[in-house]
């Protein structure tokens, strides 16, 4: 039986039925007296001791409060009187003896020479006033103009007399100290006076800024109070119990029940290793004896780990002891934590058959948070390497120590795997770093013997418990397996990655921490965990097989390289996005008369799609651009085909396929440095100057390309030699992180940072802020204009008349001489002779010849008739007819183009 302290052997009738008597108060919730809000409650009303304490701190408090406050307001008003008089009396004094005050009192009009001076050292002293009077008070100076030539309003005979007059007194700014002081000639001579003058509160202000901290400090002292009051009630409490004879003994009762009737062993320690209580389950566990009470803990016949843990106190928490043949696990806390006596508290509890099932329990609820993380965590990208990495990853160390993957090469590229062919190591993790294995990037072939082989072959699983008597693993590397198991490696489980009837390559598991070997349950489980993983892994090699196939066609449909064209110097960039293709492209078109097109769109959306709409709008535009259209009615053509194309390829559920696309179009003449463009919902181009000043240019919006019914407006730019103009998509100035607004305003940092700079090296300055995948394409042309000097061109007005030919003829073979192209002296003049001759005879003047020489000869004749003349067969009665094809035959190129005041026929020859 156990014996409580200070009780007599024989227990008391466990009785709980016995009535509270009336006069007795309740039993506390806390054992020491009374809950925590009940002492406070108890404090703050009075009606305690403690209560009136705490109200007289509280009175003693807000007195001191309301002095500090009044002395330090009080205080301040002082310190606010004498700053005010002596910042007054200096800036009065400073400008009074300032050098020209005095001239300037002598002047016929002091006014305007003192008003700005007298305002510019108010402001620059802070006072509200600087009045400059004569010496009958009539002010010269005020801030406000409407009180100069008024008498001034104070006491100035002392400062007549010399001296200094300071004055407290109320105006229309609040109360203020005014300060007036003479102004002396020379020889002494009174001639004017200054006045200056700030208000008081504008010097304060330390009292508003003094009197939080005096309130916090207050409220803190409160604080205090209020706790210090509830420790002391709380400790009269606790020190008489609040209980009566009555309550003390029920409760009692209720404990000693308690007690006994838990099914976990309790224990009370003293501080000095002293058993001073047991109840029964603890005397069944550890098998006390009768008179345990009392005795020290290492007399009680325990052994001696459990002993010292009982005798030290220390806290321990589920601590599993073996005594005799019971696996008990202790808890124990000190009992000194909130002012106790002395001593520990222990409870123990019989784990015996627990702990193994707990064991078993916490190994497989390990191994299903691993096959959980594994669906969440394998897979999280559409790369195949990277999927590789994150099995790797979960396995080590949770199930292994070091973990591989080897995929096929063609898995890898995202084929089909071919078997037979070697291996490839995508992803290994372990451990520790250094390991003997194959390192990633490794090709491996593996011999027929090996695990790997087999699991290749078979499909199967392999497990192999000791590595160092495994003849077929070893035949693969002598030499590298000799390192592996000195290394500490010793057992291995080869999974095949397995997706429906192919075979991507093996997950390789290896042990080396752990002495035991792999068992059936640890296969079991790494074949389900590379089966999840099987599964990511070739969707990975799916979305990788698609996405080449239409990044090659995307880049296919790009431009490979730009054409020959002297007008600009051009460089570009193209990167397309993390996750599928999209619709961004550009071209660079040489046009007649050495101009150049260049051009930049978007299609809307991704995928195969987008990039097979981009091909065809890049043809459109190239068709377009041969007809030498002007950039609004080229746009228009290309707004009715994306019309079309969402038209025709809308499917039966109504849901359009294509749903716009955006482009802008700009032609640039390096004769006349002029550039036309014009945009359908795409960022307006940007334009670097020479001087290396950035702006984008005012165009016109336009709405994005398939909306259809709105006309497309141009702009025209006159660009200087040198300036650069940047076209891009809107992959380069926008995305999730951030709007287009913020992507412009970094594009502009970038190009000014760029003064000079070549369209090369601007398209790597540019695209450095860029991460490397970006998340949408980027397609970018920086392009720096070149100027066709007035030496390179020649142009003459043509009469209409025939007989002008000739003298035309005689010019250009004079111009050609200059340009030592005598050798093409013939030829233009049949060339010319023609269509000036057509000219003449079918359209209407004025009549213009313009020679350019730039990479080629390009003759052109201009009129400003709209027929345009076409090729044709002559018949052998014809009189006419074969003059355009002479023409075609003797020039590579030739053509019509319509201007607003008619039409240009141009030819090109090669340069000799």
């Amino acid at each position: 039986m156990v014996r409580l302290p200070g009780r007599p052997a024989t227990r008391p009738p466990r009785s709980l039925g016995h009535p509270r008597a009336p006069h007795s108060p309740p039993p506390r919730a806390d054992g020491a007296g009374g809950s925590r809000p009940g002492v406070l409650r108890s404090a703050v009303t009075g009606r305690s001791v403690a209560g009136q304490v705490f109200l007289l701190q509280v009175v003693i408090v807000l007195l001191l409060v309301v002095a500090a406050v009044v002395a330090q307001v009080l205080q301040v008003r002082h310190d606010s009187d004498v700053e005010a008089t002596n910042r007054s009396l200096a800036v009065a004094e400073t400008f009074a003896n300032a050098p020209g005050t005095a001239a300037a009192l002598r002047s016929p009009d002091p006014t305007a020479v003192l008003q700005p001076r007298a305002e510019a050292a108010r402001r620059a002293t802070g006072v509200d006033f600087i009045v400059v009077m004569n010496t009958d008070g009539v002010r010269y100076t005020h801030p406000r103009a409407d009180r100069i030539g008024k008498k001034f309003v104070g006491t100035i005979a002392p400062a007549l007399a010399g001296g200094t007059v300071t004055e407290h007194i109320t105006g229309t700014l609040g109360p203020l100290v005014q300060v007036v002081v003479p102004v002396k000639d020379r020889d002494g001579t009174v001639v004017g006076l200054v006045a200056a003058g700030i208000t008081t509160a504008h010097v304060g202000g330390a009292a508003d800024q003094q009197l939080p901290l005096l309130l916090a400090a207050a409220a803190a002292a409160l604080v205090l109070a209020t706790a210090g009051t509830a420790l002391v009630s709380r400790r009269l409490l606790r020190q008489t119990r609040g209980l009566g004879p009555y309550e003390m003994t029920r409760m009692y009762e209720h404990h000693d029940a308690v007690l006994h009737a838990v099914r976990e062993g309790v224990l009370i320690v003293g501080g000095d290793g002293r058993l001073l209580l047991a109840n029964d389950e603890a005397h069944r566990l550890l098998d006390l004896p009768a008179d345990a009470e009392r005795r020290h803990v290492r007399e009680l016949g325990l052994d001696d780990d459990t002993a010292a843990l009982l005798a030290s106190g220390r806290v321990a928490t589920d601590e599993v002891h073996l005594v005799k043949d019971r696996l008990l696990a202790i808890n124990q806390r000190p009992t000194d934590l909130r002012g106790g006596p002395p001593g520990s508290v222990t409870t123990l509890r019989d784990s015996t058959e627990l702990r193994a099932l707990s064991g078993r329990a916490e190994v497989a609820r390990e191994r299903l948070n691993m096959l959980y993380d594994a669906g969440v965590g394998i897979g999280t990208s559409l790369d195949v390497t990277r999927t590789a990495e994150e099995l790797a990853g979960l396995a080590v160390p949770r199930f292994a120590d070091f973990a591989t993957v080897d995929l096929f090469d063609a898995v890898l590229s995202g084929e089909e795997p071919r078997p037979g062919t070697a291996l490839r190591r995508a992803a290994c993790a372990g451990v520790r770093k250094e390991a003997p294995l194959y390192p990633v990037g490794e090709r491996i072939r593996f011999v027929a013997t090996s695990p790997q082989t087999r699991a290749l072959t078979t499909g199967q699983s392999v497990v192999v418990e000791r590595l160092r008597g495994e003849r077929g693993w070893r035949a693969q590397d002598l030499e590298r397996t000799d390192e592996v198991l000195a290394y500490g490696i010793h057992s291995l489980i080869t999974v095949p990655l397995r997706a429906g009837s192919l075979v991507l390559g093996v997950a390789n598991f290896w042990r080396a921490e752990k002495p035991q070997p792999f068992d059936a349950e640890e296969l079991a489980l790494a074949e389900e965990l590379v089966t999840r993983a099987a599964v990511s892994i070739d969707n990975a090699r799916r979305y990788t097989r698609e996405h080449s196939m239409a990044v090659t066609l995307q880049r296919s449909l790009l431009p490979r390289s730009l054409p020959e064209q002297g007008a600009l110097d051009i460089a570009y960039r193209y990167l397309p996005a993390q996750a599928g293709v999209g619709g961004d492209w550009f071209d660079v078109l040489p046009l007649s008369g050495a101009r150049v097109a260049l051009v930049v769109g978007d299609v809307v959306g991704h995928g195969l799609h987008a990039a097979a709409t981009m091909g065809r709008l890049r043809t459109a535009v190239h068709n377009f651009s041969s007809l030498d259209l002007p950039p609004d009615e080229l746009l228009g053509l290309l707004d009715e085909l994306v019309g079309r194309i969402d038209q025709d390829e809308t499917p039966a559920s109504g849901d359009a396929v294509v749903t716009g696309a955006t482009c802008l179009y700009a032609i640039y003449d390096p004769v006349s440095r002029r550039c036309v463009m014009a945009r359908a919902g795409h960022p307006p181009p940007a334009l670097v100057h020479p001087d290396g000043t950035v702006e984008f240019a005012d165009l016109p919006a336009g709405p994005p390309l398939g909306l259809g019914g709105l006309p497309f407006e141009t702009a025209e730019l006159e660009l200087a030699e040198g300036s650069r103009l940047v076209l891009y998509t809107d992959g380069l100035v926008e995305d999730r992180e951030r709007d287009i607004d913020e992507g412009l305003g970094l594009l502009r940092d970038s190009l000014r940072r760029t003064p000079g700079a070549s369209p090369e090296d601007t398209c790597r300055t540019v695209l450095d802020r860029l991460p490397a995948r970006p998340s949408d394409d980027v397609a970018l042309i920086v392009a720096r204009t070149r100027v066709l000097g007035g030496d390179r061109v020649a142009q003459w007005q043509v009469p209409t008349d025939p007989a002008a030919v000739s003298r035309v003829r005689a010019s250009v073979t004079r111009r050609l001489a200059d340009w030592g192209l005598e050798e093409l002296a013939f030829t233009t003049e049949l060339v010319l002779s023609e269509l000036v001759t057509n000219a003449i005879r079918y359209g209407r003047g004025p009549i213009e010849v313009r020679l350019l020489r730039d990479r080629t000869l390009i003759c052109e004749v201009s009129d400003s008739s709209t027929t345009s003349p076409h090729l044709r067969y002559a018949a052998s009665t014809d009189e006419g007819g074969r003059g355009l094809f002479l023409v075609a035959q003797l020039a590579d190129r030739w053509g019509t183009r319509y201007t607003p005041h008619g039409k240009v026929i141009w030819a090109e020859q090669p340069l000799p």
